[in-house]
């Protein structure tokens, strides 16, 4: 049911994705603002106008829509809604949400390169058909502005923008000072760590994102913020974001431990360890648990832990032994 606290509704639509329902926020302030815009499915938006209508809202009551980032189950509702709607987010989302032939190109050059590096064979078009069609659930439309790391929003006075990128490389949270209120889309989550994405960077050429080192640190950003609560992205809300943040660190620590037990002896490939980790789905979720593997990975190699080779172009990761000698 839908209800005002803090100045902020809740609303909850169904996804076609394993994650399940996504959350939208309605925040009021200059603008009537509509944080995020679940998936594009009839589903998700009959859910939407009857938790609207459950506020005495209609769609049309909406001045502006804000992002938290760019995958489809926070996007895809943004074609259902009137074309003059003002739509802000980082940056990075125009390639995502308004997306073109350009975009194709890159993205499938992209991970093409990188499944080769990490060493996946087999159909690549097929491959990367695969990692394209949740797309289908996004939209097709541009920003009106951009959101960076300190300003402000638009229409939502006393709100500041603090990117937290990791799971997605346009990942915006949203703090309000006075009290101390934190939307924080799939940067936080109550019960489940948020999947650390490997997407192209930002500027075409530049280095791959290390989206696992990058969650670290936004996830210890917050830990200097005066947080009182946290909406997500999914399932419920969090209250004490201290403690979960420690959680989530000595987890995915312990986790990439293990990943390093299972090239203490060979070293072996992103592909073959991903394989070992996942071996009931990395066929049918070959992008997030191939990101999965490779931030684990990723961390071994800044803490020393492990190191990697390259041998015609596919990359070879093995544990530092203690003295600092590789299997």
């Amino acid at each position: 049911m839908s209800f005002w606290q803090d100045g902020i509704a809740k609303l909850t639509v169904p996804t076609p994705f394993a994650v399940g329902d996504v959350n939208m926020y309605i925040v009021k302030g200059e603008k009537l603002t509509l944080i995020d815009a679940g998936p594009k499915t009839e589903e998700a938006w009959d859910g939407f106008k009857l938790q609207l209508s459950i506020l005495g809202l209609t769609p049309d009551d909406i001045e502006q829509v804000v992002l938290t980032h760019h995958h489809p189950d926070h996007v895809g509702l943004l074609d259902f809604l009137p074309d003059d709607i003002d739509v802000y987010g980082h940056p990075y989302c125009e390639q995502w949400i308004n997306r073109d032939e350009h975009f194709n190109s890159m993205h499938d050059e992209f991970y093409g390169e990188l499944f080769r590096k990490f060493g996946i064979m087999g159909d690549m078009e097929k491959m990367l058909k695969v990692m394209k069609s949740p797309l289908k659930y996004s939209c097709h439309r541009p920003l009106t502005g951009v959101l960076r790391e300190g300003g402000a929003i638009p229409g939502m006075a006393g709100w500041t923008v603090y990117e937290t990128p990791g799971h997605a490389q346009s990942h915006l949270s949203f703090y309000h000072e006075g009290t101390g209120v934190l939307i924080a889309g799939d940067h936080i989550l109550a019960t489940i760590s948020s999947n650390p994405l490997i997407e192209p960077p930002y500027t075409p050429g530049d280095e791959r994102p290390r989206p696992q080192l990058q969650y670290n640190e936004s996830l210890k950003k917050m830990l200097k913020l005066p947080i009182s609560k946290v909406y997500t992205g999914h399932g419920t809300e969090v209250a004490k974001v201290g403690p979960l943040v420690e959680r989530r660190l000595k987890k995915q620590h312990d986790r990439a431990m293990q990943v390093k037990g299972m090239i203490a002896e060979e070293s072996k490939t992103v592909f073959e360890i991903c394989k070992e980790l996942f071996p009931a789905v990395y066929e049918r979720e070959l992008g997030l648990t191939i990101s999965e593997t490779a931030a684990q990975l990723d961390y071994l190699l800044s803490i020393g832990e492990a190191a990697v080779s390259e041998v015609e172009g596919v990359q070879y990761f093995s544990a530092i032994k203690p003295g600092g000698i590789s299997s």
